[in-house]
């Protein structure tokens, strides 16, 4: 019984062996491994703007057809970012959107995001950044001084004024314009 129990330990032994053994002697360190997709690992390695036939016409790097429009919700916007173009802006640019295509909930959770930091939530030029002092001349909406309208937010959304940057990247055509009736809302609730 005993040396029934021993050959299978000696059998299991061996067959570790013979196992490792085979792993071993197919290595092979005087050639390289074979390589599956070798165009992953050697790729062809072009310079950047340099002339090359690679790209059709010898230039790597290719501007935009003239008059193309990216891909996406981009429109161009046709008014300048000049004080003629905002004042035009200002007293000819009229929203697109009719009473039923604005939503206040999303102009103000937009507004929340991108505006409340410095105009205050009510629109009162009081955002926590006024508040702590890092940026300083925020108006209110109300301010008679200011007389802000539809297509003068529009522009200032579009093209930013003074030290207010634009936001045409992070919102899209349909966003500002929400953002600006929440703006219209909330000037009207100042000035009652």
């Amino acid at each position: 019984m005993k040396t029934h129990i021993n050959m299978k330990i000696v059998t299991k032994y061996i067959v570790v062996l013979v196992i490792l053994v085979g792993f071993t002697s197919c290595q092979k360190n005087s050639r390289p491994n074979y390589q599956y997709m070798p165009n992953m690992y050697e790729s062809v390695g072009y310079e950047a703007y340099q002339e090359s036939d690679a790209f059709g016409n010898g230039v790597e790097a290719q501007l935009p057809a003239e008059g193309s429009i990216p891909r996406g919700d981009f429109m161009p916007f046709e008014i300048e970012n000049t004080n003629e173009g905002f004042a035009y802006a200002k007293s000819n640019l009229k929203s697109p959107l009719d009473s039923l295509q604005v939503n206040y909930e999303e102009g103000k959770m937009l507004y929340d995001i991108y505006c409340g930091i410095c105009h205050g939530t009510k629109g009162d030029g009081k955002g926590k950044l006024v508040q702590r002092e890092k940026i300083l001349g925020v108006p209110a909406y109300s301010d008679v001084g200011r007389a802000i309208t539809t297509g003068s937010i529009y522009h200032v959304i579009y093209y930013g004024k003074n030290t207010m940057g634009s936001y045409a990247n992070q919102l899209n055509e349909n966003e500002r314009w929400q953002v600006v009736a929440y703006v219209e809302k909330l000037k009207a609730d100042l000035e009652k």
